[in-house]
């Protein structure tokens, strides 16, 4: 007698479950490198998670880029890239595009971290993409309406992007595509004072 089976498969999120006679199996979604793709913790000393981002870092305020810093890259990553944006714009109540407000490539493996005004003097070798401000570096927040979140994102990178001029977050998405080892997020929030 064939024996009787029960497999159950879905994707969600990019993970895979699937379910043989009531046990439950895992598995992680792999990038085209063949490796799981792992977490970085990202964090600021001047903001805790789903925090108010201070106006300093605002258009309201000195508009320079907060302090950053990551931890959990894997051993073989050879490059980090970080993307800022906003996906509540122009209204959280009615969001209709992401803006963005900072994209850099090229952060060497031995950096984990960024100063406060990092964006206008950032490390050696990293390079700058272009903003929905349409200019290079970071433009902090500064919603029309509402209270906005922006996700300060990071990523560990299997490959050296090299000069490929100032590129925009879709385009570093797409040449990321497949080196992504590792990646974390930060989200703050802000809302104008006047």
């Amino acid at each position: 007698m064939v024996p009787r089976l029960c497999v159950l498969f879905s994707a969600v999120a990019a993970t895979s479950v699937i379910v043989a006679c009531g046990k439950t199996h895992e598995r992680e979604s792999a990038s085209s490198t063949g490796v799981a793709q792992m977490s970085l913790a990202v964090s600021s000393s001047a903001f805790a998670p789903n925090a108010e981002i201070p106006a300093k870092y605002t258009c309201e305020g000195q508009d320079t880029s907060p302090p950053l810093s990551w931890s959990g890259a894997p051993a073989n990553t050879k490059t980090f890239a970080l993307i800022v944006d906003d996906p509540d714009a122009p209204d959280p109540k009615a969001p209709k595009m992401t803006y963005v407000h900072w994209v850099l490539y090229d952060l060497p493996p031995t950096v984990s971290s960024l100063d406060e005004d990092a964006s206008k003097h950032p490390p050696q070798g990293a390079r700058d993409g272009t903003n929905d401000f349409k200019r290079t570096g970071y433009g902090g927040p500064c919603p029309p309406i509402g209270r906005h979140r922006y996700f300060f994102k990071v990523y560990a990178l299997d490959t050296l992007l090299g000069d490929i001029g100032s590129l925009t977050k879709p385009a570093l998405e797409s040449a990321m595509k497949g080196h992504v080892l590792a990646q974390g997020e930060l989200v703050g929030t802000y809302q104008k004072k006047k």
